[in-house]
């Protein structure tokens, strides 16, 4: 069994399209990689643009994300249009509900 994981990256000013585009094609990279599972994504935005993604690792992929060029590259350009902040800085992640805009995938 994999590993249900939630991360945020807040977007760098002018930034939000090429950090949704890239929070688009993430998983599918993942998984051509067999680093992901067939769960399907979520992604989603928080009020302040952040953007907030759902995903299932393969189980045990996490280790081996981090020793494969292709997913380094994909994490640089991550870094490039956003920061990676926790979960718990969001307001929304302070309420019993969490309310998030659903990105759509097109």
């Amino acid at each position: 069994m994999g590993d249900l994981v939630i991360v945020a990256y807040k977007p760098k000013p002018g930034k939000v399209e090429e950090l949704l585009a890239l929070s688009r094609a993430h998983v599918p990279i993942l998984r051509a990689l067999g680093l992901a599972t067939d769960r399907t994504p979520i992604i989603a935005q928080a009020a302040d643009g952040t953007v907030v993604e759902i995903f299932e690792w393969a189980d045990g992929a996490i280790a081996t994300a981090h020793e494969l060029p292709e997913v380094q590259a994909m994490w640089g350009r991550y870094a490039e249009v956003s920061d990676y902040i926790p979960i718990a800085d969001l307001p929304e992640a302070t309420e019993v509900f969490s309310q998030f805009a659903p990105v759509h995938s097109h």
